[in-house]
């Protein structure tokens, strides 16, 4: 198979934004992934909301670990840091990148087998502990790399390609993640673009730990009748329980709207996540209401997407540590090792 690398030249006429950039300035690699898989729709978003926001590329960090997900974060920002983990680790190294340089945004990009198997002890703990990051789970309820074996997320009763019913219950990482306090919580459809970019967008300005889970189809293993991962599947059960936009402060944008009420939550940067409400009656700042509504459409066999969680004043890792504002990769050896008079004091505090 021949892959084709991408033109180095654009076109002079294309749109930059704030800071300069095309969007092809946010792009990656050419993908090597199956032609049609949502990872690659999934991609494109993040790439269209890093666009949007005028984000640097250099002053991202993007960490994944081990599978046909934790590939895609070749496929975009070609300019940020990058660091391909261990399965299932790379909660624990994007927590220590964190600590290191609380400067740059982090976006964590996972699967399903990467984040709900071997990797959800991790996961856990990065959420609980509210680590400032965009942690993005590409769920398509099978391990595409070792040829379509179920993974944790894939429902109790859906059928492999090969007619396998699954037996086992699913772990919903969208329930979890409420359950262990995340402050930002959302779920998306890989093939819904026009609500996808939003919700990266509010996870992106969010402050604290921002968590989307992403129906992503794998066509190759898990897009057929009985899977409840398939394109058409999560099209015809989707309820889509708000529509969102992300209004920067910087800069006015205008938009559109159908007729119905506004959320709006204003985020640390200043920023405010302009919501409005499809279902009638859904507070997405009430984490309980949010969490028995994932559990409702789930008995029902729906798929609940949108922004479902979100609280703008939580705090993360830094505030919770009490952290110095400077990052530690730039402290030098006198402040990090002050000396044994500075430790005698302290040992005597504790006493």
């Amino acid at each position: 198979m021949t892959y084709h690398a991408k033109p180095k030249l654009h076109h002079p006429s294309l749109a930059r934004n704030a800071v300069g950039l095309t969007r092809r300035d946010y792009e990656g690699k050419v993908s090597t992934l199956c032609a049609g898989c949502g990872h690659d729709s999934i991609s494109a978003a993040i790439i269209q909301a890093c666009w949007e926001l005028d984000v640097k590329p250099h002053r991202v960090a993007k960490l994944s670990g081990i599978g046909c997900s934790s590939k895609t974060p070749d496929y975009f920002l070609r300019n940020a840091h990058g660091f391909n983990a261990v399965h299932g680790r790379m909660p624990s190294v994007l927590t220590g990148a964190n600590l290191a340089n609380r400067e740059l945004l982090y976006l964590g990009v996972s699967g399903d087998g990467d984040s709900a198997s071997i990797g959800i002890g991790q996961f856990v703990h990065s959420i609980r502990r509210g680590v400032n990051m965009v942690y993005i789970v590409e769920n398509n309820g099978v391990y595409g790399l070792t040829k379509g074996q179920f993974s944790a997320t894939a429902d109790q009763g859906s059928t492999s390609k090969r007619g396998v019913v699954n037996a086992d219950q699913p772990i919903d990482l969208v329930g979890l993640a409420l359950q262990l306090g995340a402050s930002y919580v959302a779920r998306g459809f890989s093939g819904d673009k026009q609500q996808l970019v939003p919700l990266i967008k509010g996870a992106i300005h969010h402050r604290g730990a921002a968590f989307i889970d992403v129906i992503s189809p794998c066509v190759a293993f898990n897009n057929h009748a009985g899977s409840t991962k398939s394109y058409e599947y999560v099209r015809q059960h989707n309820e889509a329980v708000n529509r969102l936009d992300v209004i920067p402060c910087r800069s006015e944008i205008s938009v559109e709207y159908p007729e119905g009420s506004v959320v709006e939550v204003e985020q640390h940067d200043g920023s405010v996540l302009r919501l409005r409400k499809l279902a009638a009656g859904y507070d997405p700042t009430d984490r309980a209401a949010a969490l028995n509504l994932v559990l409702a459409h789930d008995s029902r066999g729906e798929v609940a997407t949108g922004l479902l969680f979100v609280d703008s004043a939580a705090h993360d890792l830094h505030q919770h540590l009490n952290t110095t504002e400077v990052p530690f990769n730039r402290l030098d050896a006198a402040v990090l090792c002050p000396g044994a008079a500075a430790l005698q004091r302290i040992n005597e505090g504790l006493r």
